[in-house]
């Protein structure tokens, strides 16, 4: 719900957001839909009567990788994010983290 909402205001604030973060509206078009799309499958995902451990797999992976490059971008400045920008980046990625820590629980109990 979180990513889906993340999404949603890339894409609706897209224009707002790009003076705040340093991020280019060219850059939040596409992962505003990325996100759209991801949450999308991680709901398909997360509520079927028995939980496909590949597909949480995959969720888990998709969400590391996630954290791995948003700290890249963070780091290396890429995008030219405002100090802004930068912070939320970072917490956004820490709680991506979060999610794929707590996901990797529940995959193990599965």
């Amino acid at each position: 719900m979180v990513t889906g909402l993340n999404g949603i205001a890339y894409l609706a604030l897209a224009t707002v957001l790009d003076s705040f973060f340093g991020v280019t509206t060219a850059v939040q078009y596409p992962v505003g839909v990325f996100l759209l799309l991801y949450a999308l499958g991680v709901l398909a995902i997360g509520t079927r009567k028995e939980i496909n451990h590949t597909g949480l797999t995959a969720v888990i992976v998709a969400n590391l990788l996630w954290v791995v490059l948003s700290l890249v971008v963070a780091v290396s400045g890429v995008l030219s994010p405002t100090g802004v920008g930068t912070v939320w980046i970072v917490l956004q990625s820490l709680t991506v983290g979060g999610f794929a820590a707590l996901q990797y629980v529940g995959l193990k109990r599965l």
